[in-house]
């Protein structure tokens, strides 16, 4: 598959950073080309460099999660199990954890062998195989683990089915986040936790280092006129909210209560160069400590991880 994620063009009305569908034909047209996107440029971590190995062996599982946890360890250093300085994974003996967009299945290995069980979900028949596929090559096919295709904002699931639902980097692309919001209240017991990760906006990853380096270096703003479409073309998926931190906990407030919001990012947003042997120069003069300082103290890193109670 291509490596290149650049689009072409934003789905007709998605014209503002938190942008809802405003009719119920919008959100099927917004959804449809939201899983074509997805089913045709699924997440293996390949924006720069093609994964060269067979795919759903265990080496291209192993490569995607190399790819994958090596980003997020310089992001937020994890002690033993990556994520586990998001995810209480000692916790989840005793809880129904649901995951809404497996991808390649990298959370739902960690998940699923260390849950009372485990419910994974996806837009995309690919992201069924990849992820179907890797537990059953690492014997997690438990009778307690299902990997069901299905869409978040209808989930087919009784209400108060589950304790946890995890979500990383998924619901920001549906064609209407506030719905899947309203489907994980659902589905959450009283009490159940929820931790999510949506795109977020700020004055720099926003507005200069997109507007300038993307809209400016590369063009496109002259082309389109619209910062907004500028961070589209360059950002994954068919459509890709930016929230700020007030306009994020004013929607889930809506139906949790907020327990803690946390901003990461990677210091390669730091440095408005284009990817090459300029900017990799320039990235290994920065210590990752200090890109962190930046991007999670400062609050400029684009990933708005939250967790919310119901």
């Amino acid at each position: 598959m291509s490596i290149s994620k650049i689009k072409q063009t934003v789905p007709k009305g998605f014209d503002d950073p938190i942008a809802l569908p405003r009719s119920v034909d919008q959100a099927k047209e917004w959804q449809e080309a939201n899983r074509s996107w997805w089913e045709n440029h699924p997440m293996r971590y390949d924006f720069t460099e093609a994964v060269e190995i067979r795919e759903f062996t265990a080496d291209f599982y192993r490569e995607i999660d190399q790819r994958f946890f090596r980003d997020m360890a310089s992001l937020w250093p994890y002690k033993s199990i990556p994520f586990d300085n998001i995810i209480d994974f000692e916790s989840l003996a005793d809880k129904d954890v649901l995951e809404i967009g497996v991808g390649m299945g990298s959370h739902a290995q960690l998940i699923a062998p260390r849950s009372r069980s485990f419910a994974g979900i996806d837009l995309t028949s690919y992201a069924i195989k990849g992820t179907t596929e890797r537990m059953q090559l690492f014997a997690l096919d438990a009778p307690n683990v299902r990997i069901v295709r299905m869409d978040a904002e209808n989930l087919e699931f009784a209400d108060s089915s589950f304790d946890f639902v995890w979500s990383w980097g998924v619901i920001h692309h549906s064609a209407d986040t506030r719905r899947i919001l309203q489907e994980i209240h659902r589905v959450l017991r009283p009490g159940g936790r929820a931790t999510t990760m949506v795109y977020h906006r700020n004055w720099w990853n926003y507005y200069i280092y997109s507007g300038f380096f993307g809209g400016v270096m590369k063009r496109h703003l002259f082309k389109t006129r619209s910062l907004h479409e500028v961070r589209q073309a360059e950002i994954d998926g068919a459509i890709a909210r930016f929230y700020s931190i007030s306009e994020w906990e004013k929607l889930v407030s809506e139906f949790f209560t907020v327990e803690d919001v946390l901003i990461l990012g990677s210091k390669t947003e730091l440095i408005p160069l284009p990817g090459g042997r300029l900017k990799n120069a320039a990235l290994s003069c920065v210590p990752d400590a200090l890109g962190r300082f930046f991007t999670n103290r400062c609050r400029l890193g684009t990933f708005l991880v939250s967790t919310f109670r119901k």
